[in-house]
């Protein structure tokens, strides 16, 4: 069969997936090997590699060209995502060979974000297995559209087509539960080379091309949205005399003179050139990298999004939208993560998760959090608006990633869905009377004092008698006691994980709101997460949140055990106990660090006195 004439320019990214031993490296490095790419030297190395492993010296060992990991090749599995780049008559190709285990679903993620269409192993022994199907859900959730699915070992079954025609019509039914829309099946012997770039001679039944022939005649159309879209990733301004505005075209056209808008926001200019390595191009189109020069002046920078004026994207700051964690430690609603979609940063918040997805069913399960390589449908919260498009119109404004703010790990990849219709209908209303104007007549410089430590450490002693000084001298205060505001605001939470989370959630925006009130506000919570008391610090303006770490070691609360709490907790009475059978994260470098155990309470307060009033109110 003839392969059409594809321009020697076109690129085709696509990885190979599949369960544990159907045999993807085998498989990719026969491509490698029947392509035509493999120097001389590099088949006689792998000759010497073969011998070792295999001492009859009569097979070529192709999967050890794409196991590179030692931990791989003792194993005989793929655990890292390995890249390899060749070309053929016809093509380019960019070729992924994931990793099958289940506990590397991450990794298999990585590689499909990138890619173009899968080649899906499917051992004819075996059939469909939770691994096939887990990695057609996630390849379908990156927004891969094209798939060939690739019956290995036919050998092994005798070269049977009934065997073959059996799982192709299984997994085409699979195909179209999950939106895929092109599949291409072959059957194939990979250690023999049978159909992937020879034809068999043992399957005269199959007509078909072979692997190689599919991969350099299948056009993929991509993903972009028709109207104009350029993120910019650089302002670039090497003189007084140049400002141009740099990125990667991710969808439609753009020409000097057009009229664009800058987002989010509002602001207009007109293109004036189109500069690229090759010079200014009287026209730009999707996939291009180039530098915007505009007819006026524009404040735009790093993480801005250069749309048409007649066509920009939708703005939001609430979505619904597809997350596969990807975190050692799981996923709590309410916790604050940094979003990154394109080159710009936001703070954000899962809000809720609607259901995490079984991925080898993909039934939807009820769920408060997302483990390690599980696939949630979430609501998600940014703390400023971003120009977007679902993902299956265009990945790059619908794509993002979530970063743990502590450890500035990457934790989770999303896919945007939609905007929440509520976040187009609520706006900011302007007042008045400002934060400082109520703060100037009330005479004090509005202060969060958050108390944290274990329970029983005394933080509501030490704030008590605080607030008490502080009344007497005059100052407007109020105290939030976490015990207290369990009775009413925060009645319906319980003490697991997700629960705290949401508990200091809402002190927090309590304090905020009594700050901008113009009070000083004490708030007295275990709050044993620093995730959530920096989400609480981060409401507040420099200067504003004083962390207070009242540090009695748990033998001493224990020992104190005011309510009685440490011995239920000890008797298993009490779950999820902070200090127990719950950690408590120490604070890093809180602003006042008190010691119950080596001073004396009136100290302690005059420390905390001396730290928020001006020296002539001690």
């Amino acid at each position: 069969m003839a392969v059409p004439e594809i321009s020697r320019s076109s690129r085709l990214r696509f990885i190979t997936c599949g369960s544990v031993d159907d045999g993807k490296s085998t498989l990719l490095g026969r491509l490698l090997y029947d392509a035509g790419t493999l120097p001389d030297d590099q088949i006689e190395a792998l000759r010497r590699d073969s011998l070792r492993q295999h001492p009859d010296g009569r097979v070529l060992d192709f999967s050890l060209l794409t196991d590179g990991l030692d931990a791989e090749r003792q194993q005989g599995i793929t655990i890292d995502v390995a890249y390899r780049y060749f070309q053929s008559v016809h093509r380019h190709f960019v070729v992924a060979d994931c990793p099958g285990h289940e506990q590397y679903t991450r990794n298999m993620a990585t590689g499909a974000s990138h890619a173009d269409l899968a080649v899906v192993l499917v051992d004819a022994r075996k059939g469909l297995l939770s691994q096939t199907r887990r990695h057609t859900y996630i390849c379908a959730l990156m927004g891969i559209r094209t798939v060939i699915l690739a019956v290995n070992k036919m050998d092994l079954v005798g070269y049977a087509q009934d065997v073959y025609d059996s799982i192709r019509s299984a997994y085409e039914a699979l195909a179209r539960q999950l939106g895929i829309t092109v599949v291409h099946t072959l059957p194939v012997a990979a250690l023999g080379g049978d159909n992937v770039g020879v034809r068999s001679s043992h399957m005269p039944w199959y007509t078909g091309r072979t692997l190689l022939e599919h991969l350099e005649s299948v056009n993929v159309a991509p993903h972009e949205s028709a109207d104009f879209r350029m993120p910019v990733q650089w302002v670039n301004r090497p003189d007084q005399s140049f400002r141009g505005y740099a990125g990667t075209v991710c969808g439609g056209r753009i020409r000097p003179g057009d009229e664009i808008v800058v987002q989010p926001g509002t602001q207009r200019a007109r293109v004036a050139r189109i500069v690229s390595a090759d010079g200014d191009l009287a026209e730009a189109q999707a996939g291009n990298a180039i530098t915007l020069t505009l007819d006026r002046e524009v404040d735009i920078s790093r993480g801005d999004v250069i749309a048409m004026a007649i066509c920009p994207a939708p703005e939001a700051d609430q979505f619904a939208a597809h997350l596969l964690w990807m975190g050692d430690t799981p996923l709590l609603p309410n916790r604050g993560y940094w979003l990154k979609i394109g080159a710009r940063t936001v703070n954000a918040r899962i809000t809720a998760i609607k259901h995490k997805v079984d991925v080898n069913t993909q039934a939807q399960l009820a769920a408060h959090r997302l483990q390690l390589n599980e696939v949630g449908y979430c609501n998600i919260d940014l703390d400023h608006p971003v120009a977007f498009e679902a993902y299956a119109v265009n990945p790059a404004l619908g794509g993002f990633i979530l970063i743990d703010r502590q450890s500035h790990a990457t934790v989770a990849c999303g896919m945007l869905d939609f905007a929440l219709h509520r976040a187009a209908n609520v706006h900011w209303q302007h007042l008045d009377i400002s934060k400082q104007v109520r703060a100037q007549s009330k005479g004090q410089q509005p202060r969060c004092l958050w108390f944290t430590g274990l329970s029983g450490a005394g933080k509501s002693t030490i704030a008590n008698l605080l607030e008490r000084r502080l009344s007497a001298k005059g100052y407007h205060t109020y105290l939030l006691d976490g015990d207290n505001l369990r009775h009413g605001l925060n009645r319906d939470l319980g003490f697991t994980a997700e629960a705290r989370v949401e508990n200091v959630r809402r002190v927090a925006e309590v304090a905020h709101l009594m700050v901008d009130a113009g009070l000083i506000v004490l708030v007295c919570v275990i709050s044993p997460f620093r995730d959530e008391r920096n989400f609480a610090r981060n409401l507040f303006d420099e200067g504003e949140f004083v962390e207070v770490f009242v540090d009695t070691p748990l033998e001493e609360c224990e020992r104190r055990d005011p309510k009685g709490l440490y011995r239920k907790a000890r008797a298993g009475e009490i779950a999820n106990f902070t200090g127990i059978d719950s950690p408590y994260e120490v604070p890093l470098a809180p602003e006042v660090h008190l010691q119950p155990a080596e001073l004396g309470l009136e100290v302690m307060v005059e420390q905390l006195v001396r730290f928020v009033l001006p020296s002539v109110d001690h």
